[in-house]
């Protein structure tokens, strides 16, 4: 049997606990559980903004990437003092909202993280979000069909950000000003998930069906509702080359990167140069385009 090494960091005048930081959680690339650590340390200024005050749901891998792993919605025990949980639909979830309570889901080998789309105790969203979902497993389309979602986008006067999912997919988050509903949000991305499907039938698909799909893009609208998650801004992935889920700008979308080329290697000197590319777009309205979306309902 291996020995089972254990240890404490003091982060923030708080004690967290540190057990086998040796364990390799990404074999391929040498992160082992404690460069792990340093590395959500390095990301902690950014990972936390988009999972402050947000229902949690991680998913841990406690023998490395390749091992069983499972979904953690109900906050695990024991519980340190520092960390902040919240109920919410009979589930306990953590609100990772410090940089201790991070590094102890770290610890507990959480390698992805899920924010809930609203804040805790509200039911708006704190933005819209379209979800690219590639069929295949290595889709060489994916970066050239959000370069089309974006220009639609674009022409209904909306700028937006794109992020690889840190997976095979690509999400393009538009921050809109606070007050606009899931339901309005979705009329708006049925739309444009119409549109584009029917100017690019080869390449996306709405049919929620994967066995449906064949190897087209599904244009995900549905998946930004109360009540479910997505792969927070800089969560790293539980994948071979320790991707991490990165905001792009769309020149770099032009140039159609690998998802794999952002990871936890690289990450920290990517946000050195770029810092946070979500807070380059300020909240916008729909309200004209919600309008127009009525008129052309009653028309």
């Amino acid at each position: 049997m291996p020995r089972s090494i254990k240890g404490t960091i003091t982060i923030e005048g708080e004690e967290v606990s540190v057990t086998n930081p040796d364990k390799l959680l990404w074999p391929e690339v040498g992160i082992s559980k404690m460069i792990y650590l340093e590395k959500l340390t390095e990301l902690s200024p950014y990972l936390l903004r988009y999972c402050h005050n947000r229902l949690l749901t991680t998913i841990r891998y406690p023998g490395g990437i390749h091992s069983k792993f499972f979904y953690q919605k109900n906050a695990p025990e024991p519980l340190p003092l520092y960390v902040k949980t919240i109920l919410h639909e009979n589930i306990r979830y953590v609100v990772m909202n410090n940089l201790p309570t991070l590094l102890w889901l770290g610890n507990l080998a959480s390698i992805e993280f899920h924010p809930s789309l609203h804040f805790v105790g509200e039911t708006l969203p704190c933005e819209w979000i379209i979800d690219l979902d590639p069929s295949v497993e290595d889709e060489p389309r994916i970066m050239e069909a959000a370069l089309h979602v974006g220009e639609v986008l674009s022409s209904l006067g909306l700028s937006s950000v794109p992020k690889t999912s840190g997976a095979t997919g690509v999400q393009i988050i538009v921050p809109v000003k606070y007050g606009v509903t899931f339901e309005q949000l979705r009329s708006i991305g049925h739309f444009v998930a119409r549109y584009v499907t029917e100017k690019h039938p080869k390449l996306f698909t709405i049919e929620r069906f994967k066995k449906d799909r064949g190897d087209k893009i599904y244009f995900d609208y549905l998946q930004h509702y109360a009540g479910k998650t997505l792969a927070s801004p800089y969560t790293p992935r539980a994948r071979v080359a320790a991707s991490v889920s990165t905001p792009l700008t769309w020149e770099e979308v032009a140039l159609d990167p690998h998802p794999a080329e952002f990871n936890l290697l690289n990450i920290g000197e990517r946000l050195k140069v770029h810092g946070d590319l979500f807070q380059s777009v300020a909240p916008q309205s729909v309200e004209l385009i919600l309008k127009h979306l009525q008129n052309l309902s009653h028309s």
